[in-house]
């Protein structure tokens, strides 16, 4: 409505279980936000820096935000999380207080050349666009009778079982055998795939044939 002052979405649903959502629904979004006068603001904290095949998941859709959320991976494996906007709402940030937004540590000099670290190899090693053919090799090799989703975008993966005690054994049993993985935050039914920009076809083999090889075993007892 006119009273809303900004909303807040991810491009792509993380911790519900890697849910994308419906075809237009972020430019209908961005649309509605401008109508109603209100801010559009992603968090993409899990699904920016690439993991989705894009330096940003909103890229895809061409929905773009008045502010856009970031961490994780920014930092490059060090803390670091940024809020990006423009000069004319970043400026809102100069009074009542002056600088609110601000924190102790922000900012830091060892995370900020860390983050600029990764930012620069993601985009000199190409790293974006080899997340797709990732993408497709896990899609083509992830195929068994008790999986009974696979969905998400690029490497952000969820592998959806008949239940919360299944999935979990089966994280259990991937752990045991090598493959480390865990369960969404609000979708315990579903499996994360989420591995390193840098890995490469021989370890998803590996590692595909390791998770049905798990799946298996869970299913077998």
């Amino acid at each position: 409505t006119t009273k809303t002052a900004a909303v807040f979405a991810e491009p792509l649903q993380a911790e519900a279980g890697a849910i994308l959502p419906e075809k237009e629904f972020l430019k209908k979004l961005r649309k509605r936000c401008d109508e109603a006068g209100a801010l559009l603001v992603f968090d993409e904290a899990q699904t920016g820096m690439a993991r989705t095949g894009r330096l940003f998941a909103f890229e895809h859709d061409h929905a773009i935000p008045d502010i856009l959320c970031l961490a994780k991976a920014l930092g490059g494996g060090l803390p670091l999380g940024a809020f990006i906007s423009s000069s004319s709402i970043m400026g809102s940030l100069s009074s009542h207080p002056p600088l609110g937004h601000i924190t102790t540590f922000g900012g830091h000099p060892l995370s900020c050349a860390a983050g600029q670290a990764a930012l620069r190899t993601i985009l000199e090693e190409g790293l974006a666009e080899k997340v797709k053919e990732k993408e497709k090799l896990f899609r083509k090799l992830l195929v068994h009778p008790d999986i009974r989703q696979v969905r998400g975008k690029g490497l952000l993966i969820a592998l959806e079982f008949e239940s919360e005690e299944l999935n979990k054994k089966i994280i259990a049993q991937c752990i045991a055998n090598g493959v480390i993985t865990d369960w969404f935050l609000f979708n315990a039914r579903s499996m994360r795939i989420a591995p390193p920009l840098t890995i490469t076809e021989d370890e998803i083999n590996a590692a595909c044939a390791l998770i049905l090889r798990s799946v298996n075993e869970v299913i077998s007892r």
